[in-house]
């Protein structure tokens, strides 16, 4: 991994985890997979500003593909879909091509990982409707894909900077149901977060890199997360018109 993440993420030594039932550490994020559903069902996307110009939004600049994630709740909900296309990718690569000697116990948890950010990705594309952005490209040249710790690392970096996104995102949606939403998503991707760091180093699950001295977690606004993300990311993604307070 580049000094681009490694900086905000401590070298850990590796280790395993001991043995833990997968249906225990998967059952929780499987209820808040139901209430996210239960939630979509009853709460419709609203009519918003959407920044469709020629050019920016499925548009070109160059030949790198460009989104325009929009303004409003509707920009923040295409923000978390740009970060969900990018774990899934992610993970989706790690199993189609597992890395040396990954342990039963590994796969089982990347494996449910996987599901859960593909659920996450499909939640938000269904739920913006024609008002989502498209696909986004990755780049995950600067991964490992052979390598226990270069994946995990990765992993991990990835899991942290997603709970500081839905952190620092949720103070900006205007929508009550859209922050529960957030708030049901943010505590899955924490349960991810604490499943890695354990399988790098056993008892690691919550640092002072990640939880501050109140005993809260640290939390990122939009311009910080995609430029740390933007490693990975070929896509532009304009995100000028997002609310910042």
């Amino acid at each position: 991994m580049s000094k681009h993440l490694d900086d905000r993420i401590p070298e850990s030594q590796t280790s395993s985890l001991p043995n833990q039932s997968r249906r225990k550490f998967l059952s929780y994020a499987s209820l808040s997979a139901s209430a996210l559903v239960f939630a979509a069902s009853c709460n419709k996307v609203p009519i918003e500003d959407f920044i469709k110009s020629p050019g920016e939004v499925g548009g070109r600049d160059g030949l790198k593909p460009v989104v325009n994630l929009g303004s409003g709740d509707i920009g923040i909900l295409n923000y978390a879909y740009a970060l969900e296309q990018l774990e899934a990718a992610f993970y989706i690569q790690v199993m189609s091509t597992p890395y040396a000697g990954m342990s039963s116990k590994e796969m089982e948890y990347l494996a449910g990982i996987k599901d859960h950010e593909i659920a996450h990705r499909e939640f938000f594309k269904n739920a913006l409707g024609n008002k989502r952005i498209g696909g986004i490209i990755t780049n995950f040249s600067s991964v490992n894909f052979n390598s226990r710790e270069s994946v995990l690392m990765t992993a991990k970096a990835f899991e942290d900077l997603g709970v500081s996104a839905y952190n620092g995102a949720g103070e900006l949606l205007e929508s009550c149901n859209y922050l529960t939403i957030a708030g049901k998503i943010v505590s899955v991707e924490a349960r991810h977060a604490a499943a890695i760091r354990d399988l790098i180093s056993y008892g690691s699950f919550a640092d002072s890199t990640v939880v501050d001295s109140m005993g809260l977690d640290v939390y990122r606004k939009p311009p910080e997360v995609l430029e740390i993300a933007s490693e990975y990311i070929v896509t532009k993604i304009i995100a000028n018109n997002l609310p910042t307070s």
